[in-house]
């Protein structure tokens, strides 16, 4: 098991305490991953604009939940699923969903199983999609610009999925509650 220290303000490097004070007054705290990624200022720093610019997209809080939580669960990530799950309820998005895409069901609402469909797809064939997948992903209701901001949304998870694989990251206490393992899917 690998790990990597989680820094505060003080242990951070002094081009990452500002974006740690960013996180600690957005979120109230500093997430275990902003004071892991706070080792390498330049990928806290990219983590963060990723963040807001991922959120900002044409997605609603349901679509972006379907993009993160449908790449956290694919790359199996201890510290993501949970802290997303308690994300998704912040953002009130409904159990049904959420509780979907971390057991790999089918999701009710056809339009975002569509749009979790085309996400996987991009994920596990590293952007090989055919003319028949973006036709499928069209046909139900989105457009070109979603396709890409599922890859914009993606560049966010590699940077925290895989950081979060190789530091250990423990989940924070908020998300705890929310703990989730990719064995225990469907047991």
């Amino acid at each position: 098991m690998t790990t990597l220290k989680v820094h505060n303000i003080k242990s951070a490097p002094e081009e990452s305490q500002a974006l740690l004070e960013q996180s600690l007054k957005a979120n109230g705290m500093i997430p275990g991953l902003h004071g892991v990624l706070a080792g390498a200022p330049g990928l806290l720093e990219a983590y963060q604009t990723i963040h807001k610019l991922f959120t900002e997209s044409s997605f609603n809080n349901e679509e972006l939940t379907v993009v993160w939580q449908t790449i956290n669960v694919e790359h199996a990530c201890h510290y993501c699923v949970p802290a997303h799950t308690g994300i998704a309820k912040m953002m009130k998005v409904d159990d049904a969903i959420t509780d979907a895409l971390r057991n790999e069901t089918p999701l009710e609402n056809a339009k975002l199983e569509v749009l979790r469909t085309m996400t996987l797809t991009i994920v596990r064939n590293r952007g090989q999609v055919t003319q028949d997948d973006l036709d499928a992903f069209y046909t139900a209701g989105y457009e070109e610009r979603q396709v890409l901001e599922i890859i914009l949304g993606l560049s966010q998870k590699v940077i925290s999925n895989y950081t979060n694989h190789i530091a250990n990251t423990p989940v924070d206490a908020p998300f705890q509650k929310f703990a989730w393992s990719k064995d225990k899917v469907g047991a």
